[in-house]
């Protein structure tokens, strides 16, 4: 590539090529517990930990992992929400040599049989409620053979933890579950106080696994991006060179964006652990009360955040009574951030708002506006350092497409994935030459910018999270009164899309909207069920048998008065 036309818009400090430091993050744990041992790393509810005692809980934890089989290359399952024992059970399983598959809390027991499977999990860490909702009714089906329980009271200071299993009752009996002993279970917080601190983190090589982090497909099951420890150290080192005014054991950023989300894991827990920075942990990113009075009560400065949040945020009651001028940096991706949003929680705060791009496969962070400098609303923003990015014909991805010409988005740089984790074919198809091809179709201008202007798979982002359309269908199709389905995502002002179904019955059949809803839930996470169905006599289909969302499309847009 011979020309990099976005260099010259990088906020001065930011470096072109990174002189990246070949730690892990295990590394990074254990110098930053060196350098700020009493800095605060973790703030739930009333528990508070400093790096000293995290890096203590983490070393008991990959401890406890051994003790159990762990062994480098392992296989370990994380099935958590954004509570203490996720960071302690991330950071300890990495410790211990051990290859992270993140699992999201919501998924329905065939989601998880499917990932635990397609990896090959020995070990997983789940909550007691999750245990027992989702987990111990398909435990036969599992590879997993030992479990480590969690509790959200067992980290909580006094007397929060013998008041909040009382509380959780009455208020919220889903988040909190009574698990009896049992083999194979474990109970996480009694486990790690037997254990005496690992010495030091299994020596893993930066080319090897570290995290597997599954993500969609429009056609298949989801598939397991292989991320190095190099990937994960790199993309976290770019993110650090971006944000130049970070003081090292001075942040506290919120985490409320789902660690088992790679944006959230990157940007939320392993910049924290990079710069000593505390975490204010968040399980419920849709709690907006209390989002917002961790904010003021923590006094955060740093938000990382999908559109959704800054939004609702803005619309909170009362909210511009509150001092939220502690906030001085946001980063937002994973949708397309409104300027009115923008503008309004800025003028707010004070604070600015970075829009950038990424996927589980860039680690995520491939591109972000620039924090001081110019920025442009509606663009993703330009490459970060080390990477680079092309706009390529989306039929051959070969050819390179003018300035402001749409074209499929490729990407270039060490942070990109090693490649789909048991699936030689289609890594071959997504990084070709050593670029990435993206499936998101997108234009550059002549500065360098990008705008992400449409799917090249038809993905459906609802608040931020990924819906494929087939993953739908297929689930709808197995149901014996449906005889096709077809799925697409249409516009919704408060997830910013939706997923609606178009289905044909089988002939005889009698099904309404709820009783296809009803199956749903016991088969999809609950963002993926459809919120709008309707039922059709066919489907539209090319000549080769095809269905034609775009004319499911069409359709729908006419029928919005579009």
């Amino acid at each position: 590539m011979e020309s990099r036309p976005w260099h010259k818009h990088y906020d001065e400090g930011v470096p072109v090529s990174c002189d990246y430091e070949e730690l892990t993050i295990s590394q990074m744990l254990g110098r930053t517990a060196q350098a700020y041992p009493d800095q605060p790393a973790l703030a739930f509810l009333n528990c508070r930990l400093n790096y000293r005692q995290l890096k203590e809980q983490v070393d008991k934890m990959a401890t406890a992992f051994q003790s159990l089989g762990v062994k480098a290359g392992t296989r370990v399952a994380i099935h958590l929400p954004n509570i203490p024992q996720v960071v302690i059970a991330y950071q300890g399983a990495l410790a211990a040599g051990a290859e992270v598959v993140l699992t999201n809390p919501l998924y329905t027991p065939r989601e998880i049989e499917h990932q635990w499977h397609d990896s090959g999990c020995e070990i997983a860490v789940t909550a007691d409620f999750l245990w027992d909702q989702v987990v111990r009714d398909c435990r036969d089906k599992l590879p997993v053979t030992q479990y480590i329980i969690a509790s959200i009271p067992e980290y909580l200071g006094f007397p929060l933890n013998l008041l909040a299993p009382l509380k959780l009752k009455k208020q919220d009996p889903a988040r909190i579950a009574k698990v009896p002993p049992g083999p194979g279970l474990h109970f996480f917080k009694e486990l790690v106080s037997k254990q005496k601190p690992m010495a030091r983190p299994v020596e893993r090589a930066l080319d090897d696994i570290a995290v597997l982090q599954y993500t969609g497909g429009t056609t298949g099951p989801s598939k397991g991006a292989m991320l190095t420890h190099g990937n994960l150290s790199v993309n976290v080192q770019q993110v650090n060179s971006w944000f130049t005014d970070v003081e090292y054991g001075q942040e506290v950023i919120l985490t409320c964006l789902p660690i088992f989300h790679v944006f959230g894991m990157t940007v939320g827990m392993n910049w924290a652990v990079l710069t000593g920075t505390k975490m204010v942990l968040a399980p419920n990113p849709r709690d907006i009360p209390a989002l917002v009075k961790s904010i003021v009560k923590e006094r955060v400065t740093l938000f990382p955040a999908v559109p959704a949040l800054y939004n609702q945020i803005n619309q909170f009651p009362g909210v511009e009574k509150m001092d939220l001028s502690c906030v001085k940096a946001c980063f937002s991706g994973s949708a397309p951030l409104p300027d009115d949003v923008k503008q309004r929680f800025e003028k707010m705060t004070g604070s600015t708002i970075v829009e950038g791009f990424g996927m589980s496969e860039t680690s995520p962070v491939a591109t972000v506006n620039p924090l001081t400098g110019l920025q442009k609303l509606g663009s993703v923003g330009i490459p970060v350092s080390d990477t680079d990015v092309r706009i390529v014909d989306a039929e051959t991805g070969t050819q390179d497409v003018p300035h402001g010409e749409e074209g499929e988005l490729i990407v270039r740089g060490p942070q990109i994935m090693k490649g789909y984790w048991g699936r030689e074919e289609a890594t071959a198809e997504t990084i070709r030459d050593g670029w990435l091809h993206t499936g998101d179709l997108a234009t550059q201008d002549e500065d360098g910018f990008l705008c992400i202007v449409g799917r090249k798979k038809d993905m459906i982002n609802c608040s931020g999270l990924k819906v494929f359309p087939d993953e739908v269908d297929n689930v709808l199709m197995a149901h014996e009164g449906i005889l096709e389905a077809a799925t697409i995502g249409v516009p919704d002002e408060k997830r910013g899309e939706t997923v609606k179904s178009f289905i044909v019955l089988q002939p005889g059949a009698s099904l309404n909207e709820e009783d296809i809803s009803s199956y749903c839930r016991e088969n999809l996470a609950a963002y993926k069920i459809p919120r709008q169905i309707q039922f059709l006599e066919e489907l539209p289909k090319s000549s080769v048998m095809k269905v034609l969302r775009r004319e499911l499309r069409d359709m729908e847009l006419a029928q919005s008065g579009g």
